[in-house]
């Protein structure tokens, strides 16, 4: 497992602080450059002060972005220079409980998004960027002027945004348009095409209605829309049912992402009553991503170790696990296909897990 948090000598500071790490000369006011590489630790200068990262030989630190909070001996890797996978957590608010969640809500929010601004500012060329939570549109205002702000600063990045969907209006579609339809993906939960299993899973009463009223609003504004089913035994049977109401009700959506369970938070609490074995029973599935393919629409396997997969259905599984909280277990060794394989998320237990998985 990847370290997103690196242990560093705190600095005399009082605000946060967001610093990037170069191994050759600054090119900007927010460059620590390295002055001395020592078993265990990197010492940088950042404006006359010594930044000291303690950090193994082993791993490259050039040009990552780190934020360094008041009084603590830790930093945040907020971008690591040499992965697709860079998520900013904006905010752990959010106004649904799924029962699922990888990252049970809290009430308290810091509110960081200058420090999220310059992040993405020092971010390489062409960087791809999550934009997470908690809910982030909880601060609508803030995320769009964000994102107004950072289009303008780098034009070359993109961004994928995880909402619930429940804090749309329809004036937003003009600030959508201005922020440039190309430039956000936007992740949009759907769990069931019943309202009343949608809004039990999700904690939220209406919530099934005011996420249909607002699917409506994106489509209407153009934006790119990826839909995100996590697969449940509470949904299980109801797969089918979604596949069609999204192909005749959704059609605009960018792709359909059906997502295994993520065995953390609530999703650990929950595990026994709501992890599906797809290894042991793909029908539902099958039958949901058959009805989307003969109706055009793209759909993609989230999460899913291939030997989870009938075989024909694996060219839908990309390899999606972040490469920070993946890893192999013992049997994917003599695997061929390990290479094309997601594998599996740090804290999956094989003793509750799939029973149907062998290399291939």
């Amino acid at each position: 497992m990847i370290d997103l948090r690196l242990k560093i000598e705190p600095l005399p500071i009082v605000e946060p602080l967001v610093v990037r790490l170069t191994d050759g000369a600054p090119a900007s006011q927010h460059d620590a450059c390295l002055v001395q590489r020592s078993e265990g630790l990197r010492e940088y200068d950042f404006c006359g002060f010594s930044l000291v990262v303690y950090v193994s030989k082993e791993t490259e630190l050039d040009q990552d972005v780190l934020l360094i909070l008041p009084g603590q001996s830790s930093a945040h890797r907020l971008i690591r220079a040499d992965s697709r996978h860079n998520t900013f957590l904006l905010t752990e608010q959010c106004d649904q409980l799924c029962i699922m969640c990888s990252q049970p809500p809290k009430k308290h929010h810091a509110d960081l998004f200058e420090q999220f601004l310059t992040a993405a500012s020092l971010a390489p060329f062409g960087a791809y960027i999550g934009l997470s939570g908690g809910e982030p549109m909880l601060h609508k205002e803030s995320v769009f002027r964000f994102l107004e702000a950072i289009v303008v600063l780098r034009p070359d990045l993109r961004f994928h945004i995880l909402s619930n969907g429940q804090h749309f209006e329809p004036h937003d579609a003009e600030r959508l348009n201005a922020i440039g339809l190309e430039k956000v993906l936007w992740g949009i939960p759907l769990y069931a095409a019943v309202p009343d299993l949608h809004d039990k899973i999700v904690g939220k009463s209406g919530a099934f209605s005011i996420l249909e009223r607002n699917l409506a609003i994106l489509m209407r504004a153009g934006v790119s829309v990826e839909m995100r089913t996590v697969v449940m035994q509470q949904n299980w049977t109801s797969l089918p049912k979604l596949a069609d109401y999204i192909t005749s009700r959704a059609p605009f959506i960018s792709v359909w992402a059906l997502m295994q369970m993520e065995r953390i938070g609530y999703g650990r609490m929950n595990w026994k009553s709501s992890f599906q074995d797809t290894s042991h029973d793909f029908t539902p599935l099958k039958t949901a991503v058959n009805i989307c393919a003969a109706r055009g629409i793209d759909v993609a396997l989230y999460n899913f170790p291939l030997c989870s997969v009938p075989e024909p259905y694996r060219k839908f599984t990309p390899s999606t696990i972040s490469d920070w909280k993946r890893k192999y277990l013992d049997v994917c060794g003599d695997c061929g296909s390990r290479s094309a394989c997601g594998g599996f998320f740090e804290w999956y237990s094989h003793v509750e897990g799939f029973r149907g998985i062998a290399a291939i």
